[in-house]
């Protein structure tokens, strides 16, 4: 009996210290996953402004090369093409959504195409609206990070439609015309 009581415990004094080990991982948990996920994922409700009836969802992803946009946009004119950029500030409580602020731009350039340098981070193409006035957003934008916290982290910032489309030679933003429509980006 002394064998098996003195061999019960170590081999419980074995498991003990292996369930102790520190493996520099932290626990899989829901939450852990919850936050991973939402680092990586968002989405932006599009509001209309004072005298438009433009609204949307659009969902945004970290992908390798920057954030992809997915998403449509109502109530524009039948085929229509509109400025569509990311905005500093993640607040749409004017009528005007002048409280977004101006482009998104972390490197203080010049306002330009996105398929060119300079120009801001937050350029995005003009966005196309079909026959029935509904525009399909499908773009990925380069150089910009969706929950990191970085510069450029574009989480909690806003998205703006405009009336007219951008010219990318305007500066700073492109002669895009007034903001018809707002949304803030937010995790989700």
């Amino acid at each position: 009996m002394p064998r098996i009581a003195s061999f019960l415990a170590i081999a419980s004094l074995v498991l003990l210290a292996g369930c102790s080990a520190d493996t520099g991982k932290a626990p899989a948990t829901q939450a852990n996953a919850d936050a991973a996920h939402a680092s990586t994922s968002a989405h932006a409700t599009l509001k209309a402004t004072s005298n438009s009836h433009v609204s949307g969802q659009l969902a945004f992803v970290a992908v390798d090369d920057g954030v992809h946009i997915t998403g449509q946009v109502n109530g524009l004119k039948p085929d229509s093409t509109h400025g569509f950029h990311l905005h500093a500030n993640g607040n749409c409580q004017a009528p005007d959504a002048s409280s977004a602020g101006g482009h998104f731009n972390p490197a203080d350039v010049p306002h330009g195409h996105p398929g060119t340098k300079p120009h801001h981070a937050g350029d995005i193409p003009n966005q196309h609206a079909d026959a029935s006035g509904v525009a399909t957003v499908d773009v990925v934008v380069p150089n910009v990070q969706l929950g990191t916290g970085s510069d450029t982290d574009i989480l909690g910032r806003a998205v703006i439609v405009h009336a007219q489309p951008d010219d990318y030679t305007s500066q700073p933003s492109g002669a895009a015309g007034p903001r018809i429509a707002c949304g803030v980006i937010t995790q989700g």
